[in-house]
Formats: C-alpha cells, structure tokens, sequence
C-alpha cells in the first residue's frame, strides 16, 4: 500500500527514516507560517487579514506537499515562496498600486500557464538545456545559499551598513545558540547518530529554554528564551478562517500590460526557483540518471503548479517547492511518504499555530549549514581547470548567496556560459534551447 501511495520501496527504505526525514523538512521550513503573514500585515490596510494569511500558508502547504507526495511520489515540501510573497506585497500591491486581489488573479494566471507548460513538456525541455556543469554548480549554490539562509536566521551572520554583512554577536543569545546547534549536528552526523538533524533542531530548541537565555522584551515585556517565546495563553489556537481572502480575484484589468508583466515575473521567478530547487535536491537523493535527467520531472512540476493555483485560490502568494526539502532528503527521505508526513505536520500547525511558529531560526540553523555543506560536494563533479565550464558554475554558484535568489544565479550562469563560449569559438557545444534561454533572461534583465 504505501508503495502505491507513496512510491515507497520497502528493499531500500525505511518507514521511520521516512517520517523522521518528513518532520525534518517541516522544522527547517515552519517559519513560513510565522513569516507569510508578517510580510502580508503591509496589506492590512487594504482589507488583507493577516490572521487569515497564516491559515491560508498552511493549508497551501498541506495542499501542496499532499499533491508532491501522492502523485509525484517525491520526498519534496511545498509552501508560498519567499521573495514571491515580497514581489505580491511590496512591489504589485504596495509599489504599482494595485490591489492584493489583482496580485491573486495574476498568480491563478501563472498557476494555469504553468499546467500548460508542463502537459506540452516546455518545462522539462527547459531542465535539459541547462548543462550538466551547470546543474553541479545549482546544487553547490543552493547549498551555499541555504546556508547563508540559516546563519542569517540563527543571528550569526547580520547586515552591515558599511559591509552589507558581517559577523553577530556570537557570545551569548541566539547567534550562540545557533553555534551550539551545528556544532552538536555535526558531531550527531560525524557519529552517524540516526535523525540527526532532527535531534539537532530538538536539542537546540529544548537548550535555549535555559534560564541563561531568557530576555525581556522592553516594548511589551513578553519573556523570550532563546527566541522561544514563553507562552502565558497556552499553544493550542483555532485557525483564523480564510473566508475573507478566499477565492478573492479581480478580473476587470487581466488584458492590462501590468498583467501581463505581473504574471510573467511571477512565473520566471517561481519556474526558475523551482528548476533550480528540483534540480538541487534531485541531484543530492540520487534521484537522477547517468545523464542527470530528473526522474518524473514532470510529475514534480505538476505538482508545483496544482499548489500555485492552490495558493491563489486559498488567498496567499505563489506556492512552491521549498530548497529546505533538502534537509529531510539529507535525513534519508527517499518518497512521497516524508512528503506525506511533512504535509501532516503543516496540517496539524493549523491547531498549534503559537507553538510552531515559535520554533526560533537558531534552532534550524545548524539543519540548513549541514544540509548546505552536503550538497556544496556537488563542485567535485565541476572540471575547474575547463575554464569554459567552471567560469559559468563560478558566477552560478556565487550570484545565488550574493543576489539571494536561485534564479538569478541560474539565468546569470546560463548567460555566461553562452556568452563565454560564444567568445571562444565553442558554439556548436551550445543547444539551440540553451540560446533561447539566454536571451530571455537577457530580455528579463533588460526590461522588467
């Protein structure tokens, strides 16, 4: 049965594996329930309930991932994406003026295209232009990135005026915290303790509970330890209703030119975001050919879309696969049932909303460096010494931390390696669907 669910094989993996991969993934993911909605509160004014924005997050997930685990069968989790959500907010809404339910049609619009384009194969296509250095470097800059993503969450990486980043304040709080968590991971994964990075989150969640950690807020005078806010009202909550945000479109302006820049730039970003993700993670659970084809890739994209138009429909931004799934995938989570069990926990987030959302970035910090460092050994398959190759992966791997964003490091890789190989006289190695994607993105660049 849970072969038929889930693509589970009972010779080569294991339910408990499965489920503690699952629980993994959503720990290291659970603050979009906390950070959606505090994105969204800018649109409050605008008749936008943030109360209802966080139901809408997580029933997007439970959807999302439901769909991943049962049709595409993949050990991947989806969620409203970050940097879409902000695109929704600060830039269609709050920058051009236009209403959140104008963003919510453009993001059914995007949700619909993208079913087109995976039934016709376009996106599958689009994968396979990307060359197989190419793909190395996504996984090694995703790694990178996701690192960045949990140092900067954990407090030991902050911004700097003068630097743009630089080093926190290591010496107590949470910053320390997190320290003590990669710490303690590390030496779980080094003695190859099972669900390490799950004990690792536990751990550092349960150490910052200690009274050396507490802090008052001055503003409200609420008791903090270790970010884990102290409850005084319990942790059990009904979920908000989604009513006022559901369903909610506009479709007076949708033959408008701001559509259609709208739409488009919501599906560059989430379908490049997303081949980079699938492609990462893929990569690292060995779910890839000889060829480094993705298994079921299509599948996996149907997936991703069904959660879009999902999302739109529930009241909240672009859903997509999150590049956290990589923590569960590097805790052993092989099928659709660590998805499944994922979706589960999103599920029962709804009732445990104060609890959840508590669960404080310094305690999945050390799950994202990990995870970042294990899949930072996909530049051994990268031949530097070809500079033709390793320049392209170079500026892949690097513009993803420094532009915090997977698909600007996709699209400036490919416009590199076009570029630089063009140069050299090596065209006849570039696709004719490799050129198409470098002028899009250059087009991308140019005008929007």
């Amino acid at each position: 049965m849970l072969k038929k669910l889930f693509g589970f094989d009972s010779t080569t993996m294991n339910v408990r594996t499965e489920i503690i991969a699952g629980i993994t993934t959503f720990l290291a993911m659970a603050y979009i329930l906390a950070v959606n909605p505090g994105i969204f509160s800018a649109l409050e004014s605008m008749g936008m309930p943030t109360s209802s924005v966080f139901t809408a997050t997580a029933l997007a997930a439970v959807i999302g991932t439901l769909v991943m685990a049962i049709y595409a069968k993949k050990p991947f989790a989806l969620a409203p994406g970050m940097g879409l959500n902000a695109f929704f907010v600060y830039t269609v809404c709050l920058g051009m003026g236009h209403s959140w339910q104008f963003a919510l049609t453009a993001i059914l619009i995007e949700g619909l295209i993208f079913v087109i384009l995976t039934l016709t194969n376009v996106r599958t296509i689009i994968v396979e232009a990307i060359p197989v250095t190419l793909r190395h470097a996504i996984t090694a800059g995703i790694g990178l990135f996701i690192a960045f993503i949990g140092l900067k969450n954990g407090g030991i990486i902050v911004d700097n005026a003068a630097t743009f980043v630089s080093l926190g304040d290591i010496t107590h709080g949470t910053a320390l915290l997190a320290l003590f968590g990669i710490i303690l991971t590390g030496a779980l994964l080094i003695l190859k303790v099972p669900g390490n990075i799950l004990i690792g989150i536990l751990a550092t969640a349960l150490v910052g509970l200690l009274p050396i950690f507490t802090t008052i807020d001055p503003a409200t005078g609420e008791a903090t330890r270790g970010a884990i806010t102290v409850f005084s009202n319990g942790i059990i909550s009904t979920p908000p209703s989604v009513a006022p945000i559901f369903f909610q479109y506009q479709w007076n302006e949708i033959l408008s030119l701001d559509m259609l820049v709208v739409v488009f730039t919501f599906l560059f970003v989430d379908m490049f975001d997303t081949i980079g993700t699938v492609i990462g993670v893929s990569t690292k659970a060995g779910m890839v050919d000889e060829k480094g084809n993705i298994q079921d890739l299509n599948k996996i994209f149907m997936a991703d879309s069904v959660a879009t138009i999902a999302g739109s429909c529930l009241g909240t931004s672009t859903t997509t696969t999150y590049v956290e799934s990589a923590s569960g995938v590097v805790a052993g989570g092989r099928s659709g049932l660590t998805a499944f069990t994922a979706a589960c926990c999103f599920a029962i987030a709804l009732l445990f909303a104060p609890f959840f959302t508590a669960i404080p970035g310094c305690a999945t910090c050390a799950a994202l460096f990990i995870v970042g460092l294990m899949m930072m050994s996909s530049v051994k398959n990268i031949d530097f010494d070809n500079y033709a190759e390793s320049l392209p992966a170079f500026v892949t791997i690097l513009f993803m931390p420094l532009t915090y964003s997977i698909s600007d490091g996709i699209m400036l890789g490919i416009i590199t390696y076009v570029l630089i190989n063009a140069v050299c006289g090596n065209i006849k190695k570039i696709s004719v669907a490799t050129w198409v994607l470098a002028v899009l993105f250059v087009a991308k660049y140019l005008f929007l």
